[in-house]
């Protein structure tokens, strides 16, 4: 039975990297690993559209027989035409955090998408909208021109505007709107490389080559594999958010004969090499993770390392300084 001080130090684990890389896997070989040593481990899904139900084959949800092995938290939890937001995930990936840690299990964070991921762990915010402010502001913007809302952004938050590009007046609009919401400065609502959940994250890294390889063959195996029959059964009830899931819109495509099978296999196979390429560059901007070569046969004993290490406390020192020397993008947060 392991102490308090031993619960205390372990930290949660988040598994990222691009689509593709094999995160599920090592997700499941991590928690049978700390399994054999007496410690109980579960996963936790931070994949934005695996959340919905019956979306299974086309976000590569993992398999029942996976599902067996390691229980899976946060999969089906919504209905298609319902909307997940990365506030609404944070509030249940925290819930569901400090719930397993009560239990005395380890939290598995499993995901490639990115900002939900660090919203979990993180120390960040996501301010809240209101319409009749943006209105007027989009109004105004009409009006008086971009440059002018620029001005006033740099005026009220120089900040945010010395990060911000003058030419892209959503994000100006967005800068103003947050301000006169919550009456603080937008650069407040930065997200910080600082963990609130003590954690360890490892990222999965791939040659291009392997990896858009991996890719061509997961997505003949998706449209081979029930994807168009799953599209076909969703389609009535997709709603806006669960809709611009990668894929979908294409099978609906070829539903509607706007394109051929190989047409349809295609562009799925290229959006979803360049949503990887976007999810490295992504994953790559936070220092604290430790990445490792996928193709590592030592993969399983390197990751287990560096949970050793973390559980030790080995990197906090340097992780408490990744806000200081990094730059972050303010139009990260929407």
């Amino acid at each position: 039975m392991p102490s308090v001080t031993e619960e205390q130090s372990r930290r949660v684990v988040s598994i990222v990297g691009p689509t593709a890389s094999g995160k599920t896997g090592l997700g499941i070989a991590i928690a049978k690993a700390l399994a054999s040593k007496g410690e109980r481990a579960e996963i936790v899904n931070a994949d934005a559209y695996q959340m919905y139900k019956g979306m299974d084959i086309g976000t590569a949800k993992a398999s029942a027989e996976e599902r067996a092995q390691v229980r899976h938290h946060l999969i089906d939890i919504i209905d298609p035409d319902d909307a997940m937001s990365v506030a609404r995930f944070q509030e249940l990936a925290r819930e569901k955090i400090a719930e397993l840690q009560g239990q005395g299990i380890r939290p598995i964070l499993v995901g490639g998408s990115g900002l939900y991921a660090r919203a979990a762990i993180d120390d960040i915010s996501f301010p809240g909208t209101d319409p009749n402010v943006r209105g007027r502001l989009e109004e105004r913007e009409r009006t008086e021109g971009a440059g002018a809302l620029f001005d006033e952004l740099k005026a009220k938050d120089p900040q945010a505007a010395a990060r911000m590009d003058p030419h892209n007046p959503r994000r100006t609009i967005r800068a103003l709107e947050v301000i006169e919401v919550t009456g603080r400065p937008y650069s407040a609502s930065l997200p910080h490389y600082r963990y609130v959940i003590p954690t360890v994250q490892i990222g999965l890294d791939l040659p291009r080559e392997e990896l858009d390889r991996r890719i061509d063959i997961r997505t003949k195996q998706m449209l081979e594999g029930g994807f168009i029959e799953e599209g076909e059964r969703i389609r009535p009830r997709l709603g806006i958010t669960a809709a611009k899931a990668l894929g979908y819109q294409q099978v609906v495509d070829y539903l509607d004969g706007l394109r051929d099978l190989n047409d349809t296999f295609m562009d799925i196979a290229q959006k979803t090499k360049r949503l990887a390429r976007k999810q490295m560059g992504w994953f790559g901007r936070d220092p604290r993770i430790h990445w490792l070569q996928a193709l590592n046969p030592a993969l399983l004993d390197n990751a287990m390392a560096i949970i050793g290490h973390a559980d030790a406390g080995d990197y906090d020192a340097i992780d408490a300084q990744a806000d200081a020397y990094t730059q972050h993008h303010l139009g990260d947060i929407d």
